[in-house]
């Protein structure tokens, strides 16, 4: 599945078009490896997504193509969250 469907569905960010803005501005990695929106993503990854001062690493459990809100939270575990702060310089 890819990267911006996958967390869209997931509802870790809110609309396709701002998943894919995040991926481009190179802010998400698979497995260690920086991700584009079109990156495949599969059950077993580990995604970490920088959200302005906090990083969250969740592990995918499952790919669905639709999900009600409720079932969301299923698709992924939250391994991690920290805050980071960003270098004076």
């Amino acid at each position: 599945m890819r990267l911006d469907k996958f967390l869209k569905v997931s509802r870790l960010i809110k609309r396709r078009t701002l998943a894919k803005e995040v991926a481009d501005q190179g802010r998400i990695t698979i497995n260690g490896n920086v991700a584009k929106a079109s990156s495949t993503v599969k059950v077993g990854d580990e995604l970490q997504v920088r959200f302005g001062q906090k990083v969250v690493t969740a592990k995918v459990e499952s790919l669905k193509d639709t999900t009600k809100k409720e079932d969301a939270a299923s698709l992924y575990t939250i391994v991690s969250e920290e805050m980071v702060k960003e270098l004076e310089g």
